[in-house]
């Protein structure tokens, strides 16, 4: 695939939880990856799930997240690579991250941290500032709630991406999401735009996964990839042996979803202004 003129930063959120964000973050990160894109994907979730998917250190005292934005080490010295992908790097989350929400309210600019941790890396930013070796795309993601970690992300990112299960409650929860992108957009960062979305867990012999996707379509138009992911075993199974489903089952039918997805987000390019 041809490489994005600049850093592309995507916020993946859903404080719904249980609807494949994770998931879906760390396989449309590996699906770029395969496609020769150089993808960094930051863990901003104390569960650290998107770090044991990827395969990356998280245990205590391993350089992460939490350095990054309470302590404010440069993103450059929290960064490591997948061992399973070339051109996949991670910054892990571990568990000192739960106590950030708390620690960063009384830091001045707390909603700023990420966005100038991220700006500050010398590989973020355009093919002329950054040169062949920068980042062709950073992933965020999101803890499932709405509160000072997500807000950092929200802030830091120019596009949002959100996965929606294709299930009956799928847009419950969603209004007060993009109310909160809403306020985002008037207060701290007019910039964010919703890019993408992808419904996820679906499953093709039913109405209501239709009528879901449907009424999705209808709300968001061209935002809504046309990939659906179906529910999938080996999607689900992967991460218990520190992979992506890209390289644990690269056949599987969540994984060709998910490089079909990489697929559309690259050839969709990032919004325009």
């Amino acid at each position: 695939m041809e490489r994005p003129d600049a850093t592309r930063v995507l916020v993946v959120a859903n404080q719904k939880g249980g609807v494949g964000k994770t998931t879906s973050t760390v396989n449309v990160a590996a699906g770029l990856a395969q496609l020769g894109q150089r993808v960094l994907v930051i863990d901003l979730d104390p569960q650290g799930n998107a770090s044991t998917a990827l395969g990356v250190d998280h245990h205590r005292g391993v350089p992460s997240t939490y350095d990054m934005l309470v302590e404010g080490r440069p993103l450059i010295e929290v960064i490591s690579a997948c061992d399973d992908l070339p051109g996949l790097w991670a910054v892990p989350a571990t568990i000192d991250l739960a106590g950030a929400e708390i620690e960063l309210v009384s830091v001045v600019a707390r909603e700023q941290r990420l966005a100038r941790a991220i700006a500050a890396h010398p590989l973020v930013g355009s093919a002329a500032d950054a040169g062949e070796d920068r980042f062709d795309y950073v992933f965020v993601d999101c803890p499932p709630s709405l509160g000072l970690l997500t807000l950092n992300a929200l802030v830091a990112g120019r596009e949002m991406f959100i996965p929606i299960q294709a299930e009956y409650y799928a847009l419950e929860g969603l209004g007060m999401l993009l109310e909160t992108v809403d306020m985002v957009r008037q207060h701290l960062n007019p910039q964010l735009t919703i890019s993408t979305i992808l419904l996820t867990m679906y499953d093709a012999r039913t109405r209501l996964a239709s009528g879901v996707a449907d009424e999705v379509r209808s709300h968001f138009g061209d935002q809504v990839l046309k990939t659906a992911v179906p529910r999938s075993v080996r999607v689900s199974e992967a991460p218990s042996y520190g992979q992506t489903v890209m390289t644990y089952d690269p056949a599987s039918a969540g994984a060709l979803s998910y490089l079909e997805a990489a697929r559309e987000i690259a050839r969709k390019g990032a919004p325009h202004s």
